[in-house]
């Protein structure tokens, strides 16, 4: 699944393209529409598919913006300003195109779920393979509660603050450290390949008692977090599974990764093991992380 840097790639990437054009109308898939006559709602969430399509025409993308996993594209329409908020889910990929087939990968052609015509003739194109991901138009932010729950950024001044507070409450204090700190309520935009690599540098076992971690020692993390975060936005993310930025470019973070689906420690040899956390496969070193 994208993660932070992955999504700020696919922002930054997208930026230059689109901001400022307008969205002449927008076709759904057959798929979105079948999901929702099946009461499914597969990628368009709260919006019947022609609605949402009319909804949209005539839209201005006036900003992007990336919050925690989600993309924001802030749009307007007669003086008035809305947010088609994005999710990537696992698999979901951004393409601009002049035409579907400049699209090189198959597996993406084949997994089309939103095609937002620009005025520019342009064709701004959203792909889904597993169709977890979701586009959500909202008049604001309070209009889904989930992103009012968001922690915040981790880069802002208070990010650390606000994760010392929250492992501290009762509901965290007694979950595995690696499962607080992939919540996004606790800190924004931390899932697996980075909480992974993370407790790995910090020589932290991911099953440890967040209240057996010191302060201290908390503090200590969350700065390792903030850098591996950093690095990865620097060298264009992880590129791992079906993950792609806009137009099927890679990133080259995964050539960096110390722990993350590794066999073996690159630290001490030591053959990796590994558990579920939270629902994902935790890969650790059972020598270094204690």
């Amino acid at each position: 699944m994208p993660e932070l840097p992955e999504v700020e790639g696919v922002v930054r990437d997208l930026r230059p393209i689109v901001e400022g054009k307008t969205i002449e109308y927008v076709t759904l898939s057959e798929t979105v529409y079948m999901s929702h006559e099946a009461g499914k709602q597969a990628i368009v969430k709260n919006a019947a598919p022609p609605h949402f399509e009319q909804m949209l025409q005539n839209m201005t993308i006036a900003r992007l913006e990336r919050r925690s996993k989600y993309i924001f594209f802030h749009v307007t329409k007669d003086g008035e300003s809305f947010i088609l908020v994005n999710h990537l889910g696992m698999t979901g990929a951004w393409f601009v195109v002049n035409d579907i087939l400049e699209i090189i990968e198959e597996k993406f052609r084949k997994h089309i779920h939103a095609i937002f015509t620009l005025t520019s003739g342009e064709l701004l194109v959203y792909s889904d393979i597993r169709r977890f991901g979701e586009l959500r138009f909202i008049n604001e932010i309070a209009d889904h509660a989930p992103l009012l729950k968001m922690a915040p950024e981790p880069f802002d001044e208070q990010a650390c603050d606000f994760f010392l507070a929250q492992s501290e409450k009762p509901r965290f204090a007694k979950k595995a450290i690696k499962e607080v700190i992939m919540d996004g309520q606790v800190i924004s935009g931390c899932g697996n390949i980075y909480a992974t690599e993370s407790l790995f540098k910090m020589s932290i076992h991911p099953a440890k008692p967040t209240s057996e971690v010191s302060r201290e020692r908390k503090i200590e993390l969350f700065q390792v977090i903030c850098d591996v975060l950093q690095e990865s936005i620097d060298s264009g993310g992880s590129t791992i599974s079906d993950y792609r930025s806009i137009n099927g470019g890679a990133g080259t973070m995964q050539h960096r990764l110390k722990m993350y689906g590794k066999k073996q420690c690159k630290t001490c040899e030591t053959t990796t093991e590994s558990m579920v956390i939270a629902g994902r496969t935790s890969t650790f070193c059972p020598q270094c992380q204690k």
